[in-house]
């Protein structure tokens, strides 16, 4: 006999231990410094962007879109293992409280960042709506409140129908009622048609229920998949903080942009690491977005800050993180034993990686100065320019060389 609620809450302990484990050395000291900055920056730019917005500004459409795609992603945490299907899939009849845990759970889990985005969106709803009082808003969260909930069962019951054809066409149509609906209760002058789409949300939720009766049972695979893409998703942010032995590593071929960056490496033997770690830079499925994303923050900021020094400031510590992100690559291939039988000295192995670092700060340092440039900010260019790279020189021939080891 299974006792479900000790089951989950063994597993919810094992994942707490899981998640504490790395999520203590991705907070670390550097990290958490350049968040505070990036969220206070972010704050005055929210802020100064708020006191010039236009009178005609759709700021129910805005709410309607950002609340609709954060109800409509309703993912379920059940935290099945892979052994499950075997020793667990003959008690299935017993463990209703147990998927019952996993989804309160995940209701829980994902009200957090609701709340977040709620408060953050506060200031926009009352700028734009000067004459709304507190209560009025309130009700806004109390619908997100209530529609949360109705999205986490459909969705739940969508996974356990298998119609794996209807999955796209039920987050469509339930991201479609849901915008409707939040956009209906903001502009407050249409709560016939935000009935309608509230019965409509509520019949889809329904009609998903009817489907995964239809079924019968718990779809076993698919939760452990999802379950496992989930944690995976999280083990790939904490590897670049830390080396993640659990990881697997998903390859995406990119053909452009590889032939456009071994071009320029010569077919010799000592430039050997030069050509690995471009196409594991550009191959890999961590370190190629997280550049971008970088660099595309910092480049707002830059351009729509302004003050001198806070663009500046920004800047360098945009390329602080880039840097530090991308010098996990050096712990990219630690379990392939081959790399260690190229007849290649040791030094070209370091040697190629600060070099190819140093190219992608020194790259981002450019781009970062078209920002400048475009503002008309020539002063902050020369700055950035000239400061982005002694600091880049410093920070991979000076700071990264030391975490480098084998």
């Amino acid at each position: 006999m299974i006792n479900a609620k000790d089951l989950w809450k063994k597993r919810l302990g094992s994942h707490y231990k899981e998640l504490n484990r790395y999520l203590r050395l991705m907070f670390n000291d550097h990290f958490s410094i350049a968040l505070f900055f990036f969220l206070a920056g972010l704050s005055y730019v929210y802020q100064q962007w708020l006191q010039d917005l236009p009178d005609g500004f759709p700021t129910a459409v805005v709410l309607a879109v950002l609340f609709g795609l954060l109800l409509t992603y309703s993912p379920i945490r059940t935290m099945l293992k892979e052994p499950d299907l075997v020793f667990l899939l003959p008690a299935e009849f017993q463990l209703s409280p147990f998927f019952r845990n996993g989804l309160i759970y995940s209701y829980i889990m994902q009200m957090f960042p609701f709340l977040f985005v709620f408060v953050a969106a506060g200031p926009l709803y009352f700028t734009s709506f000067e004459e709304r009082s507190i209560s009025q808003y309130i009700v806004i969260g109390a619908v997100i409140v209530v529609l949360k909930a109705w999205n986490v069962l459909a969705h739940w019951w969508e996974l356990n129908s298998r119609d794996g054809v209807s999955g796209w066409i039920d987050a469509g149509v339930r991201f479609l009622l849901n915008g409707l609906t939040i956009y209906f209760v903001v502009i407050g002058e249409a709560w016939l048609y935000a009935a309608i789409t509230t019965v409509l949300l509520f019949g889809m939720m329904m009609y998903d229920y009817s489907l995964a009766k239809k079924r019968r049972g718990v779809a076993w695979d698919l939760l452990i998949v999802k379950e496992q893409a989930r944690m995976q998703a999280f083990y790939r942010v904490a590897n670049l903080f830390t080396d993640v032995p659990h990881l697997k590593q998903s390859i995406k071929k990119r053909h452009w942009l590889v032939r456009l960056l071994k071009q320029p490496v010569p077919f010799q033997q000592d430039k050997t690491f030069d050509y690995l770690y471009r196409i594991t830079f550009i191959r890999s499925s961590d370190y190629l977005g997280l550049y971008l994303r970088l660099l595309v923050i910092a480049f707002a900021l830059i351009y729509f800050l302004p003050n001198l020094w806070m663009q500046l400031g920004f800047s360098f510590l945009f390329l602080y993180m880039s840097g530090f992100q991308m010098v996990t690559i050096w712990h990219h291939h630690r379990q392939l034993d081959w790399l260690e039988l190229y007849p290649v000295p040791f030094t070209y192995r370091k040697q190629a990686l600060l070099k190819w670092l140093f190219q992608l700060m020194l790259c981002k340092t450019f781009v970062l100065g078209i920002a400048f440039l475009i503002s008309g900010n020539f002063i902050g260019l020369a700055l950035v320019w000239l400061g982005g790279g002694l600091f880049s020189y410093w920070m991979v021939y000076s700071y990264f060389v030391k975490r480098m080891t084998v």
